[in-house]
């Protein structure tokens, strides 16, 4: 998959526009909601979990303020995935970087 033309609120994942956080699975496009707002917890991170990433890259929002909690952390480096958190335009970039050569998932917060 491809993500291109992001901006506060809006992404597109090989051509189709989205305009709520997204998760981009191994498997599928679909909304990510989680439990608390700018809080990311363990298991807001099940779907991709499951998927069995090597590299799962979660997008902060556009000026980094969603958090991983240490447990969120924890719960990914102990089933050995890489985590990779940054702005979401960074993380467009990283994505868009690694996909084609590794299994990767992308938790994108689009505003904030």
């Amino acid at each position: 998959m491809r993500l291109s033309g992001y901006r506060f609120g809006r992404i597109e994942v090989d051509g189709e526009v989205w305009t709520q956080d997204v998760m981009v699975l191994l498997s599928k496009v679909c909304p990510w909601q989680r439990r608390e707002g700018h809080r990311v917890h363990p298991e807001d991170l099940e779907a991709a979990l499951a998927e069995g990433p090597e590299l799962i890259i979660v997008g902060t929002g556009f000026s980094g303020l969603l958090k991983l909690t240490p447990e969120a952390e924890e719960s990914v480096k102990r089933r050995g995935i890489e985590l990779l958190a940054a702005k979401t335009a960074e993380a467009v970039e990283a994505y868009n970087e690694f996909a084609s050569r590794r299994k990767t998932c992308a938790l994108l917060h689009l505003t904030c």
